[in-house]
């Protein structure tokens, strides 16, 4: 099976021996496999595990941290274009932690606000909680 990993931050992945993705959707987790039938779903931010053969047809777990983004499955490709990419040598263990902490602090901060702008703040503050435990999963993992 056909991978490609597309993110608004530059990063890419790919591989042409893909034997598995799994990825977490707002329905919940998903495996696809090859000949899967064709789909489109939105991703979460979450850790995506991509199962595939390297160069030495030696079988490889690569796990990403990810963001919000979209997946397609079609003709044994699957297609994914995210807004965060972060393998785990990327993640900054210090960082992650901060921005998990200023998120849970700022969403306490405006939770009960019924101001368009304090409600955007508290939408924006769930985002990087998301990401954050994403990338501390992912470091979780090493």
């Amino acid at each position: 099976m056909k991978l490609e990993i597309l993110s608004f931050n530059g990063k890419l992945f790919k591989s042409h021996s893909v034997i598995s993705v799994t990825a977490r959707t707002k329905m919940g987790e998903i495996t696809v496999l090859d000949n899967h039938i064709p789909l489109i779903t939105t991703l979460k931010p979450s850790v995506l595990r991509v199962v595939h053969m390297d160069e030495n047809n030696m079988k490889q777990e690569e796990d990403f941290a990810i963001g919000w983004g979209i997946l397609e499955v079609a003709h044994s490709s699957v297609k994914i274009l995210i807004d965060m990419l972060v393998t785990v040598h990327d993640v900054n263990l210090d960082l992650a932690e901060k921005a998990r902490l200023s998120a849970l602090e700022t969403m306490e901060r405006y939770k009960d606000s019924k101001d368009r702008i304090d409600m955007e703040r508290f939408v924006e503050a769930q985002d990087m909680l998301l990401k954050s435990i994403a990338q501390l999963k992912l470091w979780g993992l090493k």
